[in-house]
């Protein structure tokens, strides 16, 4: 059975202890022989880092590991690069949600102003990794996480053509499906979604049962219109306290699904159909960064430092032996030998892919893609986020059709502005990158653009390349 060799570049990243899980809990779906953390960041990375070193130590015999900020020692003989990083950090996030409120705009890392801020920087770094991956690893499978996505899908479809290894996915639409499908007593792995959008902004059309090719889509929005009351009682009873980002959110989605009672769409669709209501989930001295920074960061390398002063695992109160000795016996599910995970979503779906491929299976994944005739009347050149077949050499997309006017008018205005955005970035345009931000829905006045575009400059400073 081969052995593969994998990279997680972004290994300070607070989602990286989970990968790192989740790879000892699918060591039989997929074996492996060495992992590799990367970061240009060796501080955080090293909190990570030293965790992993216990956990593989641990729980995952013969395995190599090890974590560098050498590219050659990352890259070098790897089969697979999981790409998560985040340009220019933390820090830098907070700028990107902050400065847009104090113009009265929505400040969110992908949305919106925020989200073309992060998307300057993404863009030339991301392009420069994948420069590196290819340098010593040209082969490759390079699965990006990374945001603001659909506009690094825009950007790296120009800089590789025809690098069909080169593949851009996010965890959200399969969030969507987790918390809806238990509604009616189903599970995401049931069914063949069909789903068309740009990332952070799409529409699943369509949920096809595996074993019957029934739609149960309607099903599933009657039931959620039927039983509106009750299921919001119940969102609403999960959420914990007025920083509760996910439980709020999701309280919100599914009004919107009451209102556009048709299609299931992504949550991220909430920026741009009811601004005012997001823009008022937080201040200009509070926004989502202060919530990850308080939550999630804290307590992920909190987590990290006690195991790596214990210094092991088993037998104390993180000791994981029952959880992977159960799930090393792997299950077969539809034919296809592969483990769902029961940790975070952003692992599982990644290695879902993973798995799809290495395994030949043609499991249907949501991935970016070129439209070139999936939604005939949008643009040939949209990277659209759609249902695709994932095998061994190739990930095939499937057609969906024509779109409404109304996703199609949203979609078009959407697209426009990250084409012009990525424009701007590889051209050095000062012009391109105000009509970029003046183009988007959740700006749309170029006097509030000028400002914006004035304030991340100065806040990101050699973080941006130069516009002229």
């Amino acid at each position: 059975m081969k052995r593969y060799s994998v990279v997680i570049c972004g290994g300070g990243s607070t989602y990286t202890p989970d990968m790192i899980e989740l790879l000892c809990l699918l060591q039989d779906s997929f074996p492996l022989r060495k992992v590799t953390l990367y970061d240009i960041d060796a501080d955080r990375q090293a909190i990570v880092g030293r965790f992993g070193e216990v956990m593989f130590r641990e729980y995952y015999e013969g395995l190599e590991f090890s974590y560098t900020t050498d590219k050659a020692e990352a890259f070098e003989d790897i089969d697979f690069a999981l790409v998560q990083i985040r340009a220019g950090g933390m820090g830098l996030r907070n700028f990107d949600e902050k400065i847009p409120y104090r113009y009265g705009r929505i400040g969110q890392e992908t949305c919106g102003a925020g989200g073309l801020a992060y998307g300057v920087r993404s863009v030339p770094a991301m392009i420069q990794l994948v420069k590196d991956i290819r340098q010593y690893a040209p082969d490759a499978w390079i699965i990006n996480y990374a945001n603001p996505a659909a506009i690094v899908a825009e950007a790296t479809k120009r800089m590789f053509p025809g690098d069909k290894r080169l593949v851009n996915i996010c965890d959200m639409p399969p969030d969507v499906l987790n918390h809806y499908l238990p509604l009616i007593g189903r599970k995401r792995s049931e069914f063949r979604p069909v789903y068309f959008g740009l990332n952070h902004y799409g529409w699943f059309t369509r949920l096809l049962d595996r074993k019957t090719g029934e739609d149960v889509l309607p099903e599933l929005l009657s039931y959620i219109v039927d039983n509106y009351e009750s299921i919001h009682a119940e969102f609403k009873g999960r959420i914990r306290g007025p920083e509760d980002h996910w439980a709020i959110t999701f309280l919100d989605h599914l009004e919107m699904i009451r209102d556009f009672p048709y299609s299931l769409p992504n949550s991220y669709n909430l920026y741009y159909l009811y601004p005012d209501r997001t823009y008022a989930h937080y201040t200009p001295e509070h926004t989502r960064y202060d919530e990850v920074i308080a939550g999630r960061e804290h307590d992920v390398f909190t987590w990290c430092n006690e195991i790596s002063a214990l210094g092991h695992m088993k037998g104390t109160k993180y000791d994981l032996t029952d959880k992977i000795a159960a799930k090393r016996s792997s299950i077969r599910d539809l034919g296809v030998e592969t483990v769902y995970a029961d940790n975070d979503v952003h692992a599982a779906y990644l290695v879902e892919l993973v798995l799809s491929i290495v395994n030949n299976a043609y499991e249907p994944t949501l991935v970016m893609t070129e439209n070139n005739g999936i939604c005939p009347n949008l643009d040939p050149g949209m990277m659209l986020e759609a249902t695709c077949l994932a095998g061994a050499q190739e990930l095939m997309p499937l057609a969906v059709g024509e779109v409404p006017a109304f996703e199609k008018g949203l979609l078009e205005n959407q697209y426009a502005c990250e084409k012009l955005l990525v424009d701007a970035i590889l051209e050095h345009s000062d012009l391109k990158l105000l009509q970029a931000f003046t183009e988007n829905r959740l700006v749309g006045d170029a006097d509030v653009a000028k400002k914006i575009i004035a304030d991340f400059k100065a806040a990101n400073g050699n973080e941006w390349p130069e516009f002229c």
